[in-house]
């Protein structure tokens, strides 16, 4: 048997920042040499960040990426890392047009490069709008040891370069990714990595990024399966991390039947043949637990609107707390991912506030440690309304958008990037006022229904108690009926159906993409569901006005679901 002590880094890069990007890749291929390896992966695009979106189809920035891999093999080896072979993701060019390509460093140059596959176009995937897909296949023969690489997507796919590997002999598969997270993904995510090992007869090592992009959040989960299957050893989640990672492996001298394949150019590079005399693995496998699913899921929420504040320049973010539920949980989440010095709540009460609404927003800053402050909107409100000689709708809605001018105020002075509170359900249905609460930069939690709001606050809350830390959302938040406070006495129920019952049909008509029909057939009163998808349908101009956030479901409002604004068509029938 030979030995290879293999080094997952599981990193944060931020695209289009080539130079901190390298300087990262530097700094965790150090700590690999530090730990013995004899190899170190890193995620899929690493040195250019990814998604880099239209940035790929920029000659310019091809060029820069190109040359940014060129200094990054010279930078290893000044940094002591020439030895080590490092496979580093990064957007290549050539006479075709751009590549979603990994290359091999080692010695101070690039001694095997390869291009990605199978170009996903689904989801919020759009690779074959930047790439061209690759034909051949790069083999690396590290330690006397064949290592064969196939990019993400390669891996979702039965058969193809994971097969054509398995023909050609490989000891060892690696796949550098960047694959996004969503709830359960792992539920998927971890078999299938299995299968792909059993196909390629060799263990596969599994690497992902970390961080927030924009709406994208990606969660690592790196692992190492082997040959039957078996998980031998998983990184944390949501943290950088080097995964050290001894292997066992038959060698090549077993596999001199290994023939070329027909599919595949098939190219063999060796960087070193000679095994390390006397080596004894040092490094038992770690198995990191997954996430519980609303850890999980706050993790994501905390890490996407930290990257996304930290990598825009913003060091502090501004809200309205209304005392309700949402405002508590973007509280909660941006004090958890910036601090509470970097947090600053407003209150915004108008003639209709309720005592209560002021308190729970009083007693939240108060258990958070957030900066709080209030500004009244009455005077403002009956200026407009004055003038305007508005009344209904009208009127209520220039409350919240006395209260957007507040907060767009407040970020203009003082720097503050600001969070738009609604959720996943109230964006469904238009239930949002442009202009007014729909104003900001980021929406942590654009992408969460409303009940599973409820159930990370409660979750939050026995969390800190856990601990022996104050709960920071204040329980009358969490139990007293929602509302906007727009009217005397109003509710959210006056204009929507129950929340568990809407979220249920919303689950199946905005991520099912389930029909009016098919919504029948599975139970749903037909007057609620007529009454639901006409407000979806209806709203989808607020959505496309609505700022990015932290994408956690199978479809996200945004890159995963997309349809005109200007449509005749309605399930159900015309109405």
């Amino acid at each position: 048997m030979s030995q290879l002590r293999i080094a997952l880094a599981q990193v944060n890069p931020t695209v289009g920042d080539l130079a901190g990007n390298a300087a990262l890749v530097v700094t965790w291929a150090r700590k690999a040499v530090e730990a013995g390896a004899h190899l170190v992966v890193f995620p899929e695009m690493v040195l250019t960040g990814y998604p880099v979106e239209d940035l790929a189809l920029r000659e310019s920035f091809g060029t820069a990426s190109r040359a940014a891999l060129e200094r990054l093999a010279a930078d290893l080896v000044e940094a002591g890392c020439g030895d080590l072979p490092a496979f580093v993701g990064f957007l290549d060019r050539d006479a075709e047009g751009p590549r979603n390509a990994a290359a091999v460093l080692h010695g101070g140059a690039v001694v095997a490069r390869q291009y990605k596959h199978h170009l996903p176009n689904y989801g919020v995937f759009d690779e074959r709008r930047y790439f061209k897909a690759g034909h051949g296949l790069e083999i690396v023969r590290v330690r006397g040891l064949e290592v064969g690489m196939v990019i993400c997507e390669d891996i979702w796919q039965e058969g193809g370069p994971i097969a054509a590997l398995g023909r050609a002999g490989v000891d060892l598969v690696v796949s550098p990714n960047a694959s996004p997270y969503e709830r359960k993904k792992d539920d998927a995510r971890l078999p299938l990595v299995a299968r792909r090992a059993r196909e390629a007869g060799a263990p596969l090592v599994y690497v992902n990024q970390i961080g927030g992009q924009d709406d994208l959040v990606f969660d690592g989960d790196s692992m190492v399966v082997g040959t039957d299957g078996a998980l031998l050893a998983r990184a944390p989640q949501f943290v950088e991390h080097l995964m050290v990672v001894d292997l066992d492996l038959p060698g090549g001298a077993s596999r001199t039947d290994a023939r070329a394949d027909d599919e595949f150019t098939v190219r063999r590079v060796t960087v070193s043949d000679e095994p390390v005399p006397g080596y004894e693995p040092q490094h038992s496998p770690t198995v990191a637990e997954p996430l519980p699913e609303e850890a999980e899921v706050w993790a994501a929420l905390v890490t996407g609107l930290r990257d996304y504040a930290l990598k825009n320049g913003f060091r502090s973010v501004v809200m309205g707390l209304s005392g309700g539920i949402d405002s508590a949980v973007c509280a909660a989440l941006s004090v958890d991912a910036l601090g509470a010095d970097a947090v600053h709540g407003v209150s915004m009460p108008s003639v209709y506030s309720s005592d209560h609404s002021r308190s729970d927003a009083a007693d939240l800053a108060e258990r958070t440690g957030l900066h709080y402050s209030t500004q009244p909107i009455e005077r403002m409100v009956e200026v407009f309304v004055g003038e305007l000689g508005l009344t209904g709708l009208a009127e209520e809605n220039v409350q919240a958008r006395c209260r957007g001018v507040t907060l767009m105020g407040l970020s203009n002075q003082h720097g503050h990037l600001v969070l738009a509170t609604g959720n996943k359900t109230e964006l469904a249905v238009g239930y949002s006022t442009i202009y007014g609460d729909a104003v900001g930069g980021f929406a942590p939690i654009k992408d969460v229904p409303k009940t599973l709001v409820w159930d990370l606050a409660r979750w939050r809350n026995a969390e800190a108690e856990k601990h022996g830390e104050v709960p920071p959302i204040p329980e009358d938040s969490i139990s007293k009926p929602p509302s906007a406070e727009l009217r005397p006495g109003q509710v959210d129920s006056d204009s929507l159906p129950d929340y568990e019952l809407l979220d249920a049909v919303l689950d199946d008509y905005v991520e099912g993409d389930r029909g009016y029909d098919d919504l029948i057939a599975a139970g749903f009163d037909a007057e609620v569901v007529d009454r639901v998808l006409r407000m979806v349908d209806r709203a989808e101009y607020k959505r496309r006005q609505y700022p990015p956030g932290t994408k956690i479901s199978l479809r996200a409002f945004g890159r995963d679901r997309r349809l005109p604004i200007t449509s005749g068509w309605r399930e159900g029938g015309a109405r």
